[in-house]
């Protein structure tokens, strides 16, 4: 059997009939004696490219939350050799030139970088930076809550979510619980998820006036139901009096608490779910974030496969690429060598909701992170290096005054911002710039705004399409698509510019530009639907993605001394 016939195995459980008709028509060649002709070279190459969003469709799955999200990406870097370091420690004896490394804050916020072994101290950093949360519905501190024989949960809406998405949807429960381990009284965090419906939020049938425009109150009219209270007792076998009677009796046999205990602050069935996802008694659950999530898996889909389907890639698409591309920029054994720059990319929570907070984009860690490698030793090695960037830095890197690195190394970086772009929508078509229409499948979009709420100008541009000019090109580009040139190399970018009559989203990118005082570029890949509780994107834009980041990596320590503009 020719090797390339297991690539189409890894898409059977996409579209099994097609896919094993392709296997089928593979089968029956000798393929020591036959090569194979042109249309089964295109169907091995498209099922190898949608290996990517395959992996890609796992990581999604695998992040109901920020938490889960950086768990995820935690452990593919610990795959490619990542080591974890901590912020309250000393970084000076452990961090290496050549080294690769992660460290996480309230983890939900992960930065990840590798080390050149020619770096000095002032040298830049190749950046890409994205978000790992996304708009939700979030559990309220007190959530108890029945309405007409319903039990019910009180949720609060996170970010600027298209909440009239979330109605008739099948949702589960994710996040981390609090947990006291152990006779000692530890708190540990445990991330967990009821992955299956507990919630939904029912829609007002047509027949009883249903409102077109869609209009609901997000107070009073986005509680999901979780069971009926009937149906709660009965599990309980106790009637709803003596319910409140225990309850009473167990509140008064209580010693002092200052705040209400979860179980009564929370339906106590949703505590016992938790308490058996994080392995641990009920009495043992302190307090939890926990948020709603669609329980739909993502999917690839559309008629020739050509779509992924998923909540949250706005921007965990974005995140995924990132984490990705550095890893694939380092997956050579020799790819850190005479290397002058640190590649690094910084997944930040609470973009959604303006990143101020402490592992916000807004926060210090990227710039106190920056700050600590600016002035890392050099390594003995970088000193007998005869690269031409190498030699650049050399004239500016000549004394072992480390007091200006920080500035240096701000000066002379790119941030790559990357989150997730909007694809045309055909049936909305007069929303966009006439001249200015991404479209999935064709490469990432370069996002441009003269009020700055991108970050993008013509330096990042031209230094981002030398990156792409140089990329590997995607494994397989759909008929007709721009994909790869006509010469095959590279990887397609795509410009968006938002109408002066409609509103414009902003990203990390200006407050990061402007706190660092670096140059910064905004990116991302086509998508349909921001926001709404199940978006749209290419499966093909996830390669170009990856690919582009690693170009980046690559190759941004020979670009950058050639773009001299200060």
């Amino acid at each position: 059997m020719h090797p390339l016939i297991s690539l189409f195995r890894t898409t059977s459980r996409r579209n099994p009939i097609s896919i094993s008709t392709s296997v089928d028509l593979c089968a029956r060649r000798s393929f020591r004696s036959i090569p194979l002709g042109r249309a089964d070279l295109e169907m091995a190459s498209r099922a190898a490219s949608l290996k990517r969003a395959d992996d890609f469709v796992d990581f999604l799955n695998a992040s109901p939350t920020p938490f889960h999200a950086v768990r995820s990406a935690k452990e593919r870097l610990e795959k490619a050799g990542f080591k974890q370091i901590r912020e309250r420690d000393s970084w000076n004896a452990a961090l290496q030139p050549g080294g690769k490394y992660y460290l996480t804050r309230n983890t939900s916020t992960i930065v990840a970088f590798a080390i050149g072994s020619s770096w000095r101290p002032g040298n830049p950093l190749a950046i890409v930076g994205a978000h790992t949360d996304s708009p939700c519905l979030r559990i309220k501190p007190i959530s108890k809550r029945s309405s007409e024989g319903f039990m019910q949960v009180g949720v609060e809406t996170y970010g600027g979510g298209m909440w009239h998405t979330w109605f008739d949807r099948d949702l589960g429960v994710a996040g981390r619980v609090m947990v006291k381990s152990g006779k000692s009284g530890e708190v540990e965090q445990r991330l967990v998820r009821i992955n299956r419906p507990v919630c939904r939020i029912p829609n007002l049938a047509v027949h009883f006036g249903g409102s077109v425009p869609f209009e609901f109150n997000k107070e009073a009219q986005l509680f999901p139901i979780t069971g009926l209270v009937s149906a709660e007792l009965n599990r309980q076998g106790k009637t709803g009096e003596e319910v409140k009677k225990a309850e009473t009796e167990a509140e008064a046999g209580a010693g002092f608490e200052p705040l209400k205990t979860p179980k009564q602050r929370h339906h106590p069935y949703l505590i016992t779910l938790l308490s058996e996802a994080a392995g641990c008694k009920e009495d043992e659950v302190l307090d939890f974030e926990c948020v709603l999530y669609d329980t739909q898996p993502a999917c690839i889909g559309g008629l020739n496969n050509e779509f992924v389907f998923s909540a949250r890639l706005d921007n965990l698409g974005m995140t995924y690429c990132a984490v990705e591309g550095l890893i694939q920029s380092v997956a050579s054994p020799s790819a850190l060598q005479n290397e002058t720059t640190i590649r690094m990319i910084a997944c930040f929570d609470h973009e959604e909701i303006g990143s101020t907070s402490a592992q916000g984009a807004d926060s210090n860690m990227l710039p106190s992170v920056i700050r600590r490698l600016s002035c890392l030793p050099s390594s003995p090695a970088s000193t007998a290096s005869s690269g031409s960037s190498d030699q650049s830095y050399d004239k500016i890197n000549t004394s072992d005054d480390t007091s200006t690195a920080y500035e240096q190394t701000c000066s002379t970086s790119l941030l790559v911002s990357a989150d997730m772009a909007h694809s045309i929508n055909p049936n909305y078509s007069a929303k966009y710039e006439a001249e200015h229409k991404p479209a999935m499948n064709e490469g990432t979009v370069i996002k441009i705004n003269a009020n700055v709420r991108y970050a993008t100008n013509s330096p990042g541009i031209i230094l981002l399409q030398e990156a792409a000019r140089r990329a590997k090109p995607a494994t397989y580009s759909p008929p007709g698509s721009k994909a790869g040139g006509s010469n095959g190399k590279g990887v397609p970018l795509q410009m968006f510019v938002v109408r002066n009559d409609m509103p414009c989203g902003s990203t990390i990118g200006p407050m990061l530009s402007a706190n660092l005082g670096m140059r910064t570029i905004d990116v991302g890949n086509a998508q349909l639907a921001m926001h709404s509780i199940r978006e749209t994107c290419g499966c093909y834009d996830v390669e170009h993605g990856v690919n582009l980041f690693d170009s980046f990596f690559e190759s941004y320590g020979e670009l950058e001394p050639k773009m001299s503009v200060d």
